[in-house]
């Protein structure tokens, strides 16, 4: 896994599209501009020079935030994400949290499953993710946390810093 730069953000992007419903990426734009903040980087894993998965991830003091974890279609099921997943948990100076679906049906809890077999926990705190950008709705997710559940006062800081950093949004 190296780092991506803002040369490689049209591979980046379609990646995000081909794998997430629009209301879990922000626009082109939207995307593009996070590359100028400090805490936000892109990692990816090539194939014959192409990009063939991204991490997107923050770095903030008291955690890790994976954005956006995804693998181009013909790839997928081929234990790639799990490969990355492992290696940030493994390389995380902290925890590492991301969002999921609520287990509402057999996809999401398959997700679910995804996760917690490479080392995350479901924490049922009641979450939602803010707007995107216009035209996109705030979803109900839920935060998974590697290592163990997070306790109330640790899930506040995650989802305060969240709010702030990621979404700009002041609770």
């Amino acid at each position: 896994m190296d780092r991506a730069f803002l040369e490689d953000f049209d591979k980046i992007y379609k990646i995000m599209c081909d794998s997430f419903p629009d209301t879990e990426i922000r626009s082109y734009e939207g995307q593009k501009a996070l590359f100028e903040k400090d805490a936000y980087r892109v990692f990816c894993t090539r194939e014959n020079g192409e990009i063939v998965s991204i991490a997107a991830i923050w770095q903030f003091d008291d955690f890790t935030f994976v954005e956006h974890l995804a693998t181009t279609p013909n790839l997928r099921g081929k234990g790639i994400g799990a490969s990355i997943l492992r290696e940030i948990i493994k390389t995380s100076p902290n925890i590492v949290c991301l969002e999921v679906e609520p287990p509402e049906n057999e996809l999401t809890r398959r997700r679910i499953g995804f996760y917690e077999r490479n080392g995350m926990n479901l924490n049922l705190y009641p979450y939602i993710q803010p707007s995107l950008g216009e035209g996109r709705d705030a979803i109900p997710l839920l935060i998974m946390t590697s290592g163990t559940k997070i306790d109330t006062p640790t899930y506040n800081i995650i989802k305060s810093t969240l709010y702030k950093e990621v979404y700009n949004v002041i609770e």
